[in-house]
């Protein structure tokens, strides 16, 4: 009976044209050797079963050879190839970092690195897993990587490169290995398959390259588990059954179902893939691929990123023509928040059910804006119609109406008179500029806003010229800031300021800092509005200095501020000495 080799071994690439979606460095490999530019050390990196020791053998025995063929392939006919192949070859040499990783392995090394080829030019030595390596092995290894002999060739295989320290990739060429694709790992397998004489399905095949990972030795390995529970006829049910697979058959009607809004076949079906063994997260994520499969489908410039065979790529484009993007859009999202969710869930099967039913109601117009959780229409800004007339109706303060006196045309801000009688020089509303003031409930905010600001912006009539005091700019100075609402900051500030005349119609404020200066230039057209009314002078204006900074403030600690204090007040050192104080 002869002995079974399995498709991994029988079918390894034993030349570069023969590697698997690897071609940009098996050509940088070869172009190497074209033009003899070969380095002392090289780095292969990437996920398991991608070929990164075959892809080292393969140049080793491809430097060796001495018969190269035109494309610089290694002849598997003279000496050097034909040892190799019979895995004789005294040049290359394999050492397993995962069980020889100590100090005493990497010594044992190089002392055999001293020793010259037999046959060929090279000495190759392949370090599988060398990410095994101890940290002393790492340090002791540094020395001969870096300065070999002549003849010595270093290959380091790897899946995990970041527990490589720097020092060791730093002296070495590093190829990162990429992820078989589905169409590749496909391929390959109908052509293990017939060579096999093995009739497969092209569906089944696709499944099996979606579960191998971008691994081609996984693949070939559950081809092989395949053929013994099939036999010579692969067929997709078969896989899906060997391989505990869903099949696609339940998410295209759950689909369907979620598109008729039918909650009970959804979870007739979800009782059913739970009862065939199937775990709930498992069917969650498989949800969310299928989503995302009939997403890609509706659109012919992303129908490439769809990576199942042509029976059931037809299948996603007929339903993706039935699902409207929006619809889909929803859907992912609720799919994938479950399957976020569903760890931390005390009640996993609830969970998924309950997603399930938000899918069923995503076609539902009336709930749709409750369950995708839109965020509500934005406040419309309210238009205010510059009319005479109030638009909203004013409650009835008192049945005994009183004459309103008619005030001159805007010589000084109107006053709102109380009920019994008219105070002349009662406290004006002040409103900031873009607010809202909040005031007595005669009149809505909207018509205080209008005719505050009609107050203030109005222009005069004529223009006024009368001669004014100093007193008399203070005293309107202190009217204005009893206008304002109490506001903290912003009524300390008016009443801790003078005006200071500089001429016969410019005043000048004095402020401590910055901040205070934008409040004042914000407020500035306000305050000579109302000024010029109160003064009956349309030509004052008002000019705002900043005070130049003190030693003190200028101080960054409180020493400093200390220190200068105390040269200005000598007083400040007895007192602080005689009270026992420190500085905070």
């Amino acid at each position: 009976m002869e002995n079974f080799i399995v498709s991994a071994r029988k079918y390894r690439p034993s030349t570069f044209n023969s590697v698997v979606g690897q071609s940009s460095l098996t050509v940088t490999l070869k172009n190497a050797i074209k033009s003899n530019h070969l380095a002392h050390a090289y780095l292969f990196c990437g996920p398991r079963g991608v070929g990164k020791t075959t892809c080292a053998r393969i140049f080793a025995k491809t430097i060796n050879c001495q018969n190269l063929t035109s494309d610089f392939e290694a002849c598997n006919e003279c000496e050097s190839c034909v040892s190799f192949n019979e895995q004789r070859s005294y040049n290359i040499h394999e050492l397993d970092a995962a069980s020889n990783n100590g100090v005493d392995d990497i010594r044992s090394l190089t002392d055999q690195v001293r020793i010259p080829p037999q046959i060929g030019k090279y000495s190759v030595y392949i370090i599988d897993e060398v990410h095994m390596l101890s940290q002393g092995a790492f340090n002791a290894f540094l020395k001969t990587l870096e300065e070999p002999p002549a003849h010595a060739i270093f290959i380091l295989a790897t899946t995990e490169k970041h527990k490589i320290i720097p020092t060791i990739l730093s002296r070495c060429q590093i190829y990162d290995f990429n992820r078989i694709t589905v169409a590749d790992t496909v391929k390959h397998l109908q052509m293990v398959a017939e060579k096999e004489g093995v009739t497969v399905d092209v569906n089944g095949l696709n499944v099996v390259a979606q579960k191998s990972d971008g691994g081609m030795r996984d693949a070939l390995s559950i081809f092989d588990q395949l053929v013994s529970f099939c036999g010579n006829n692969i067929t997709y049910q078969g896989v899906i059954e060997n391989l505990n697979v869903l099949d696609y058959e339940y998410y295209f009607k759950l689909v369907e179902a979620f598109l008729k809004g039918d909650v009970s076949q959804s979870l007739l079906l979800f009782n059913e893939v739970l009862n065939k063994g199937f775990d709930a997260h498992h069917f969650i994520t498989g949800l969310s691929s299928h989503l995302r499969d009939v997403l890609v489908s509706k659109d012919p410039q992303t129908i490439s990123l769809l990576e199942v065979g042509a029976d059931i790529g037809e299948r996603y484009k007929t339903q993706a023509q039935n699902c409207s993007p929006d619809f889909l859009f929803q859907a992912l999202k609720i799919s994938n928040d479950c399957d976020i969710d569903y760890r931390q869930s005390k009640n996993k099967r609830l969970l998924v059910e309950l997603a399930l039913i938000r899918l069923c109601q995503l076609t539902d117009e009336k709930k749709k804006s409750i369950l995708t959780d839109e965020k509500p229409a934005p406040i419309q800004k309210i238009q205010v119609a510059a009319t005479s007339e109030p638009t909203v109706a004013q409650p009835v303060v008192n049945k005994v109406t009183t004459p309103v006196q008619t005030a001159p045309p805007v010589t000084r801000p109107v006053i709102t008179p109380k009920p019994k009688d008219v105070v002349a020089d009662s406290k004006p509303s002040f409103v900031r500029p873009g607010s809202i003031s909040i005031t007595a409930p005669g009149k809505s905010n909207i018509e205080q806003q209008t005719a505050a600001n009609e107050t203030v912006n109005e222009a005069p009539s004529s223009v006024l010229n009368k001669d004014f005091s100093e007193e008399a700019l203070l005293q309107a100075w202190q009217q204005f800031a009893e206008t304002i609402p109490e506001q903290g900051r912003m009524t300390s500030l008016f009443l801790s300021t003078y005006p200071k005349m500089t001429s016969k119609t410019t005043f000048e404020i004095t402020v401590s800092n910055i901040l205070q200066e934008k409040e004042l230039k914000r407020l500035q057209q306000d305050i000579q509005s109302f000024i010029h009314a109160r003064l009956e002078n349309s030509h004052v204006k008002m000019t705002i200095k900043v005070m130049e900074e003190t030693a003190v403030q200028r101080a960054t600690s409180p020493e400093d501020r200390y220190r200068i204090m105390a040269e200005q007040n000598p007083a400040l050192d007895i007192l602080k000495n005689g009270l026992q104080l420190e500085i905070d």
